[in-house]
């Protein structure tokens, strides 16, 4: 009898102990759901105070000043981490929800964000309609049932490239009577003895020009899709694509010429050579004239040298005698003197320039006068986003009402502290940087074309950037003036709005038959697509 009541208050003590465990592993979940909500929701606050900052930016954002791309890039960076980070543990804490049912939920409305709303998936895409099989009678009572409706749930996928090959067949005929031979004269090829299609031409130009991807990554994709493209083989391609498109690259260079005002800027590109690399130039000449609500297209034109001596934006500007923004480089010293044949170009001095080197004191080394400076030129961009895309007279209208006192005031402002600095000052250089060409940065104020900034060239050569870090260096200055030609025609597409792999695509397979009279008709702005594209579309 004692052993019998011995084991049951063992077993009821087990039991409790039991009950005892349990509840502190549902504790325990319930701690880590209340955790897991809780970082997530500091992760969430967090991406709304990036997102503030990069918003910020965005307005403040005229054209693209290097260090407020520098830290919108950062951001950007910071941004995407954290919308992972905060999604991982979304998915966490519903799995643990589900685990531990009873756990309190976390509902602190401080913290809660409402969620994005959802964008309807593109209309123009074609539907695959798949009909999951629907119940033959009722699961209650067994009837017969009647269709009521639908319920349709998109889900956005993506089919991998589909390679193929195509055969074109040219059928050879004997004559009965005479067994003359007759047969279908051959086609005409994107590329001379060209065993790729447009399409894939295009692809691989537009990857390594538009994308930055290199033709060795290219090859290597190609390969895990079974289509093994030696690269050497995509260097030829790339060759005969630049040969073969040399005519609009000449006439998008021509139309380039003829501006009113061009932006002008240049950047390094490492240059193999035996045995070493040697540092190029790649020069990009841009024409937009929808700042000053001309009608002409934008467009871009690229350059490149083996070095950065003044002679070569004196040979592909000799013909130019109109306006230019540009940076003080002194290669283009010679272009604005009086004298020359074709006339004499007029200097713009770039304000975004001048006040990135008041930019950079002011940040590294809290210089006031720097400060003071970064803030007076910051009301002058303030203004002109506000007349962007106006007419030139009503530009200089505003400017001389708005802009002017400013800039005059900051002008007698800068002169006033300039003599109260040591010549070696670093603030003091950044001040005559400013006056020494004071009439080429207030010519904005006489000139409704004229921009405050030369950031259409600086956005034009940033690709170049993102590419060199990629392709690392060019194979040699042969390769650098394919590059400038290939870069051309994708940065004028993409200025135009025009996808330049469909563009490409269609342009390589009409140019071989296409009359040289009629060649206008190919270039970006004046391009249409295809119907059967346009249909797709």
């Amino acid at each position: 009898m004692i052993r019998a009541e011995r084991a049951a208050r063992l077993a009821a003590e087990a039991r409790a102990g039991d009950l005892e465990v349990a509840r502190a592993a549902l504790e325990l979940a319930r701690l880590e759901v209340t955790q897991a909500h809780a970082a997530r929701y500091a992760l969430e606050l967090e991406i709304e105070r990036l997102k503030l900052q990069i918003a910020k930016l965005r307005r403040q954002h005229f054209g693209t000043s290097s260090e407020r791309s520098a830290r919108l890039d950062q951001l950007m960076l910071a941004l995407e981490d954290l919308e992972e980070s905060a999604a991982h543990l979304d998915a966490e804490a519903e799995a643990k929800d589900a685990a531990a049912p009873d756990a309190p939920k976390w509902t602190v409305e401080e913290l809660k964000r409402a969620k994005p709303a959802r964008r309807p998936l593109p209309e123009h895409l074609p539907r695959r309609r798949m009909v999951l099989p629907g119940p033959t009678a009722c699961a209650c009572c067994g009837g017969g049932l009647r269709k009521l409706g639908e319920v349709v749930t998109e889900t956005l996928e993506r089919i991998p490239a589909r390679w193929v090959v195509v055969e074109t067949v040219r059928e050879k005929f004997s004559c009965a009577a005479c067994e003359t031979i007759t047969e279908t004269p051959a086609p005409f090829h994107a590329i001379p003895r060209g065993r790729a299609g447009p399409h894939l031409l295009a692809e691989i130009t537009v990857g390594k020009f538009g994308l930055h991807l290199p033709l060795t990554r290219q090859s290597a994709v190609f390969a895990q899709e079974g289509v093994d493209l030696d690269v050497s083989t995509l260097c030829d391609w790339m060759g005969a694509v630049a040969v073969a498109t040399q005519p609009l690259s000449a006439l998008i260079a021509e139309h380039v010429m003829k501006a009113e005002r061009l932006h002008a800027d240049d950047t390094p590109v490492p240059v193999l050579a035996k045995g070493k690399t040697k540092t190029g130039r790649l020069w990009t000449v841009v024409r937009d004239d929808r700042p000053f609500a001309g009608t002409d297209p934008p467009a871009a034109v690229y350059f490149y040298s083996p070095d950065r001596k003044g002679e070569h934006p004196q040979s592909f500007l000799k013909s130019y005698s109109g306006l230019l923004q540009a940076d003080a480089y002194s290669g283009f010293g010679q272009l604005y003197e009086p004298g020359r044949v074709t006339g004499t170009a007029t200097e713009a001095a770039c304000w975004a320039h001048a006040r990135r080197k008041f930019f950079e004191l002011a940040e590294l080394r809290k210089g006031p006068i720097a400060i003071e400076a970064v803030k007076r030129i910051d009301v002058l961009f303030a203004i002109e986003r506000e007349i962007n895309g106006r007419p030139p007279d009503e530009r200089r209208s505003v400017r001389a009402a708005q802009s002017k006192p400013l800039a005059d005031d900051l002008e007698s402002w800068l002169r006033a502290q300039r003599g109260r600095l040591s010549p070696k000052s670093e603030t003091a250089k950044a001040i005559d940087y400013m006056l020494r060409r004071w009439s080429s940065f207030a010519l904005f104020l006489e000139d409704g074309r004229v921009c405050l900034s030369n950031n259409a060239a600086e956005r034009a050569i940033r690709g170049i950037a993102v590419g060199r870090r990629n392709w690392t260096f060019a194979g040699s200055d042969v390769g650098g003036h394919r590059a400038a030609a290939l870069y051309t025609l994708i940065e004028t597409c993409k200025l135009n709005d025009v996808d330049p792999r469909a563009w490409l695509a269609d342009v390589l397979a009409r140019l071989p038959e296409h009359p040289a009279k009629r060649l206008d008709e190919l270039l970006p702005w004046n391009w249409k697509a295809p119907s059967h594209q346009q249909a797709a579309a």
